[in-house]
């Protein structure tokens, strides 16, 4: 009988503090909010006082400011003191079921776990167990990498997709867990939300979850035998500098003469997740949409309709135009002004694969053959883009609803999705920190 390691997840050993108070304890993740300090100022002011994991991250806004060396040693500081001052409860050898109510009426579900980090791989066309949904700019990796080497614990904000149409998996630990007493129960700060979570710890629990992902992995098996199990939508970067950091570790360690079982256990290599169904019905998968200054629109209309094999024809208005990107998975919508005229134009193809996939790299090869210094934007938000469609020297492109039936069969056939290709809910649905295990 398959054993939960036999497909790179570990139960792990985690920390909560001792009567937890969500609301000052838990933060949400650091790569938000990135241009707006005073959203950081509310949260400072939410934690104020209290033990919280605003005082374990780096958020994101702070990654450029001049004091950052200071601030990642204190942050170290504050895990010791934490440990050391029995902040946590004693550790729980489990998983968390957690159910997420969103302040925009959505409740989405998750299994908190751990991954070993040998199972995962963030380049193009790997045959990983978990691979990376969009393109991974090497470049953030190392200012990461600084914030966790040598970082006594460990909080994730990472958020890992399963294509799990029957809820075998998150769906069915929940059904195991929900009539136990939570471990965590409350209200989040900032428009947050609310979050419950139960712990799948009883060896019968844990059984049950590893014959749900063994289903998953036969289904997900290709034909060189290789499993596509889970694929990251969120915290793209936060999984590859884990990978960079125990990649770095282990080698100090295998310097060190360390055995293979010691590798095995070295707690550097696994990362806190939060596992989701692509199919829950909670978690909204938005395109980010696309402005282009300064463009041949067009010779690009017409480039793309030659390329991605589509027709294109004028609509009468925005609206017309947005309702019929919004009905399709395969069509785009262009809004932009030709000799003082606006205009809307709705290119139809037949495309299969999730739509961003075919239309980025072929906006990049026009964009490169043209003479013009063209400039591009990526967009969350329908109005945005065809209000920035009205500019003189702008064209908006609308790109259609996420199709969650092709997401993975996309990236197992072609790879990570190009950069800007989705965004899972709204910046306030993004994970909040609370689960900890201790990593260094």
């Amino acid at each position: 009988m398959k054993k939960i390691e036999d497909f790179g997840i570990r139960v792990p050993e985690i920390l909560l503090p001792k009567n937890i108070d969500v609301s000052s304890w838990s933060v949400i993740a650091c790569d938000q909010y990135t241009q707006d300090l005073d959203y950081w100022k509310r949260a400072e002011a939410s934690a104020s006082g209290k033990p919280s994991t605003l005082n374990l991250i780096l958020p994101e806004v702070y990654l450029g400011a001049p004091d950052k060396a200071e601030r990642i040693e204190k942050i170290r500081a504050t895990m010791n003191q934490y440990i050391e001052e029995n902040v946590f409860d004693a550790p729980r050898n489990c998983m968390i079921y957690l159910e997420r109510k969103t302040a925009f009426g959505r409740m989405r579900k998750g299994l908190v776990t751990q991954i070993d980090l040998e199972t995962y791989e963030w380049k193009p066309f790997s045959k990983a167990n978990i691979r990376a949904t969009e393109a991974t700019i090497v470049e953030r990796i190392p200012p990461r990498m600084e914030i966790r080497r040598g970082a006594p614990l460990e909080l994730p904000h990472i958020m890992l997709l399963v294509d799990d149409k029957a809820d075998e998996l998150v769906g069915g630990a929940g059904k195991l867990v929900r009539s136990k007493k939570p471990v965590y129960d409350g209200e989040l700060m900032c428009n947050g939300g609310s979050i419950t979570g139960w712990t799948v710890e009883s060896d019968s629990e844990i059984a049950a979850v590893t014959e749900a992902v063994a289903k998953i992995a036969d289904k997900n098996r290709a034909a060189d035998g290789s499993t596509f199990l889970f694929a990251v939508g969120d915290g793209n970067h936060s999984l590859a500098t884990a990978k960079a950091v125990w990649d770095e570790y282990k080698e100090k360690l295998i310097a060190n003469g360390a055995s293979e079982a010691e590798l095995a256990e070295c707690p550097v290599r696994f990362a806190l997740v939060e596992i989701v169904n692509i199919y829950d019905t909670g978690l909204t998968f938005e395109p980010i949409h696309r402005v282009i200054f300064d463009c041949d629109v067009e010779g690009l209309i017409k480039h793309l309709s030659e390329k991605l094999g589509g027709t294109a024809s004028e609509v009468s208005s925005a609206a017309e135009l947005e309702k019929a990107v919004k009905a399709s998975h395969a069509d785009f919508g262009f809004a932009y002004k030709a000799n003082g005229k606006q205009k809307y134009v709705l290119l139809k193809t037949g495309i299969t694969e999730l739509a961003v996939a075919r239309l980025q790299p072929e906006i990049d090869a026009f964009l490169k053959a043209s003479d013009k210094k063209s400039e591009i934007d990526y967009i969350h938000g329908s109005d945005e883009v065809l209000k920035l469609g009205e500019r003189d020297n702008a064209v908006g492109i609308l790109l259609p609803p996420i199709a969650k039936d092709s997401f993975f069969e996309t990236i197992s056939g072609r790879g990570p999705l190009p950069r800007k290709s989705f965004s899972m809910g709204e910046a306030d649905e993004k994970r909040f920190y609370l689960e900890c295990r201790k990593l260094f």
